[in-house]
């Protein structure tokens, strides 16, 4: 059985060695299925942008316009 290749969600880069050099930053749901883990070098794990910010301002917009009532 052969192991699946890790890619870092900041550098993009190939993480060689999961066991010390890699951690998983979030885990995200699928479909039709259960989602899959998001990893990054140790390293690049406070870097890792897990949310967009077009998404994050205009959430941001409706949570105020939703406590403001």
């Amino acid at each position: 059985m052969t192991t699946p290749v890790r890619v870092c969600r900041h550098c993009q880069e190939a993480i060689t060695d999961p066991e010390t050099n890699g951690v998983i930053v979030a885990h995200e749901l699928g479909n039709s299925g259960p989602g899959w883990d998001i990893w990054a070098h140790r390293w690049h794990a406070e870097q890792v942008q897990l949310i967009n910010d077009d998404l994050l301002r205009i959430m941001l917009r409706i949570w105020a316009a939703q406590s403001s009532t």
